[in-house]
């Protein structure tokens, strides 16, 4: 089952968005390492639904209690399981969607795949889901930080057509948490949220892309063939909700280069192999080659929009369907910690595996 991710630093998220609370469980976390829920909460604050305007007004504080793992405010190297009780959901807006499918929801495919699903909230569909890789990605980060130095951030870069100014090398979290949309341009963002907020008042909604960067990776991190640090890092943001495109370094746009303009030269700076250019994003081989890794997540519009849309009900007989329910009008804003927190999970499974095999 696709419930958990990882290697050596493992999760497993479990509960569904109107049952009695979402979490995760951590295997193969370092022992020693200084843990409370105060470690964990910042970021569940900036997932959590109802913080602005533009997300959706559901109210859940997201309290985390860690359940095991921990004694004495450190890891033990056992297990570690974190619970996030559900509190507002509204099981009644969704009693329509038992017989009916959601345009672009998962609804059709559950229930073709089980022939039974949780119809309330999405069930495990949900974005609550992703509680508990926030939560796991906190204690991630936390590790990656005191150990290697490692910094994983992200940001709102572009709303629809919409597009920021963002120099990845440069930009902080206080820049990041400066504004509602997490967009560290400050001369952009006003527009990105208008945008957003004329979208939600006429019942639709919009997309865009996130930028995710990790600095200070070592070298080395990383596989050949099938567990390249860029698939992994591909996976496990493509797993995320709403997500429909990945790209690294250039990219895409790495197609209108030749090779010549596209490679990045290495020299040697006072010992240290460095390259002039990033237009890898820091990955060469599957292996990490020192530089920042820079990497961009599209994510699609949310799907339900309060318009009546074609839909087929449970006995695939042609009907409609008006979405009901409380919504984001663009998941970007609290997308960010979600993609931080995927690439810290990827980064500190690949840099275990790495000392395990070449220390």
């Amino acid at each position: 089952m696709g419930n958990t991710f990882g290697h050596l630093f493992r999760i497993t998220t479990w509960g569904e968005s109107h049952g009695g609370g979402v979490g995760v469980v951590i295997d193969g976390c370092p022992p020693r390492v200084p843990l409370t829920e105060a470690d964990i909460q910042p970021d569940l604050d900036r997932r959590r639904p109802g913080q602005s305007s533009i997300t959706t007004p559901r109210k859940e504080t997201d309290t985390v209690k860690i359940l095991s793992g921990t004694f004495e405010g450190l890891t033990t190297g056992t297990p570690i399981s974190m619970w996030v009780k559900n509190e507002d959901f509204r099981s009644e807006a969704y009693n329509e969607m038992s017989e009916k499918f959601r345009p672009s929801h998962a609804d059709y495919t559950y229930h073709a795949k089980y022939g039974h699903r949780a119809w309330p909230g999405g069930g495990r569909t949900s974005a609550r889901e992703t509680i508990g890789r926030v939560a796991a990605g906190a204690l991630a980060k936390k590790i990656l930080k005191a150990r290697w130095g490692v910094e994983v951030l992200a940001c709102v870069t572009q709303v629809q057509h919409l597009k920021a100014t963002v120099d990845a090398d440069a930009f902080t979290s206080e820049q990041v948490e400066a504004n509602i949309l997490r967009c560290p341009d400050a001369a952009a963002a006003p527009a990105m949220i208008e945008l957003i907020e004329q979208r939600r008042s006429e019942g639709d909604s919009v997309g865009g892309i996130v930028l995710g960067v990790a600095r200070n990776v070592p070298v080395g991190w990383g596989d050949p063939v099938f567990d390249r640090l860029e698939a992994d890092l591909a996976k496990a943001m493509l797993s995320l909700p709403a997500t429909k495109g990945f790209e690294v370094g250039s990219g895409f746009e790495g197609v209108l280069l030749t090779g010549l303009q596209h490679n990045d030269p290495f020299r040697n700076v006072d010992g240290e192999v460095v390259t002039t250019s990033n237009r890898s994003g820091g990955i060469q081989g599957g292996i990490s080659n020192g530089a920042p890794i820079h990497f961009r997540v599209a994510f699609k519009p949310v799907a339900t929009v309060m318009h009546e849309q074609d839909t087929v009900d449970v006995q695939y007989r042609d009907t409609t369907l008006r979405g009901r329910g409380r919504h984001d009008p663009c998941v970007l804003p609290r997308a960010v910690p979600m993609v931080e927190a995927m690439t810290a999970l990827v980064l500190l499974d690949h840099a275990l595996r790495h000392e395990a095999q070449c220390r």
